[in-house]
């Protein structure tokens, strides 16, 4: 009798661990930029962060380089629930949501720490406007500076009229057009294609992308104008958000608090190697002359005039909170 009761307190245990296991979510995570950019291997911290957290109740399985849903596909994918959570470019969505573009401001928050006051400023008036997307940000992280590539030593707009640019938002097609190029929408993930097959001739980014595309492969010049830092956000589907009870969203959160200020960090950590490993692979890597940047940031005032008249009262109050830090 001893031997039967063992074998059902045995069994009640192991139906019960069962249950437990079978009561944990699994979710994807589609990232667009490739496994080794530190975007994604962050993404894999976190992940990694949220399953310890959680004690397994959320198992995040991280999809990088576009190969689940595409980079453009992405918001769109969390918002429909198609992935309960995700990661991608903020400014992306200025198109949809001018608010969005508020990182790609030329020249107004240069360093990592007024990017972060920058984003200290905007961080409510973005949560506001994602909520409204059905979406909830968990962290965000800033790129290097960006610069300008290209296959030639460019010293003015006098160099760039005709070329073909890749563009990735609503600032950088600007800044296209301002300099008599023509912008082409490409992806991260399809750039090294555009650039061999010539869809592209330049595009502005930081020393990150051209690391991960191995652009020296097409393209012989860099130069250093860090006119912004851009940011990627890792967002989920409201609904799922809602649905997780406060211990496991608080868990979560305190993955997604941590993963910010690291990912934030290893992207500093990078900015001057990623131009060691460009020079290194026979790129030119300097600043931009003082004709260039001249004309670059007169175009950056222009656009902000621009952002500022599509934000209204909401983009105002961003600026207006930044400068009083």
């Amino acid at each position: 009798m001893k031997h039967v009761k063992t074998i059902m307190a045995t069994a009640v245990v192991s139906a019960t661990m069962v249950s437990v296991a079978a009561q944990a979510e699994k979710w994807d995570m589609p990232m667009a930029y490739a496994a080794g950019n530190f975007h994604s291997e962050m993404g894999v911290v976190f992940a990694d962060r949220v399953r310890d957290y959680t004690d397994g109740d959320i198992d995040i399985t991280v999809h990088a380089g576009g190969s689940l849903f595409k980079g453009g596909e992405i918001k769109r994918a969390v918002q429909t629930g198609q992935a309960p959570i995700g990661e991608r470019f903020m400014s992306a969505h200025a198109n949809e949501v001018p608010l969005l573009g508020w990182d790609n401001l030329p020249f107004l928050a240069t360093t990592y720490a007024d990017n972060n006051k920058l984003w200290a400023a905007a961080k409510d008036k973005v949560n506001a406007q994602l909520d409204s997307l059905n979406l909830v940000a968990l962290y965000t992280c800033p790129w290097p500076g960006q610069g300008f590539y290209f296959k030639k030593a460019v010293n003015s707009s006098a160099d760039t009229q005709g070329v073909k640019f890749r563009s990735y938002n609503t600032a950088t097609a600007t800044f296209a057009k301002e300099l008599g190029m023509t912008p082409v929408q490409v992806e991260a993930a399809e750039l090294s294609q555009a650039l061999a097959t010539g869809v592209a001739e330049s595009f502005i980014s930081s020393g990150s992308t051209g690391y991960d595309r191995k652009v020296w492969e097409h393209l012989t010049h860099y130069y250093k104008v860090n006119a912004w830092l851009p940011r990627n956000y890792v967002i989920v589907n409201k609904g799922v958000w809602n649905g997780l009870d406060s211990s496991t969203k608080s868990a979560i959160q305190k993955a997604a608090d941590e993963t910010g200020a690291d990912c934030s960090a290893k992207s500093a950590e990078l900015a001057n190697w990623y131009f060691e490993q460009l020079e290194a692979n026979g790129m030119s890597v300097e600043d931009a002359s003082a004709d260039f940047l001249r004309e670059l940031k007169a175009i950056g005032a222009k656009m902000q005039a621009d952002w500022l008249a599509s934000t209204g009262a909401d983009g105002q109050a961003i600026i207006d909170a930044y400068k009083s830090m």
